[in-house]
């Protein structure tokens, strides 16, 4: 009998919580959910996230992928899931700057409430700019780590055994 997966809970006030010390509470969800507010982690991750360039963006995912294996090695698979998601979103966020010049994919500002979900909330899609070349490499290289962190077996079998205990 497959269980249903908790969708990852914006109502928690992760500015309070430390989530090394309560893994319970983290919710996988879907993409990068939480990436910018989980902490230690957030505070971990993101001072070497980069992708301005290819050579910015190998150094990032090289450095974060380090990251996702040190966090295995610790059996901490919620810092993990959150390296996971940093390479992830190097792939996405790049994408996006290859695709719309400025990086911005929607019309007018994300509405307060939803402030840190992903997603258009009601506003119209921009149409795309000529693919920008730097940005796309910088895509590429993410997406590589990101695949290799997928993959990991260790990483697949903790998910599978959180999401089995909390959800």
């Amino acid at each position: 009998m497959a269980t249903s997966q908790k969708k990852f809970d914006y109502a928690l006030d992760y500015s309070g919580l430390d989530l090394r010390q309560q893994p319970e509470l983290y919710r996988v969800g879907v993409g990068e959910q939480g990436v910018l507010l989980v902490q230690p982690y957030k505070s971990e991750l993101l001072p070497h996230w980069r992708f301005a360039t290819p050579e910015l963006a190998e150094q990032s995912s090289v450095t974060i992928y380090k990251m996702f294996l040190a966090y295995l090695e610790v059996d901490d698979f919620v810092g993990a899931d959150m390296a996971r998601k940093f390479l992830q979103m190097g792939f996405t966020r790049a994408r996006r700057y290859a695709n719309h010049k400025g990086g911005n994919k929607y019309d007018g500002p994300v509405p307060k409430a939803l402030k840190g979900q992903s997603g258009a909330h009601g506003r119209l899609e921009l149409p795309r700019t000529p693919e920008d070349p730097v940005k796309a490499k910088s895509a590429e290289i993410f997406k590589v780590r990101w695949a290799q962190a997928e993959a990991d077996p260790k990483y697949a079998a903790m998910k599978l055994e959180h999401k089995k205990l909390y959800g």
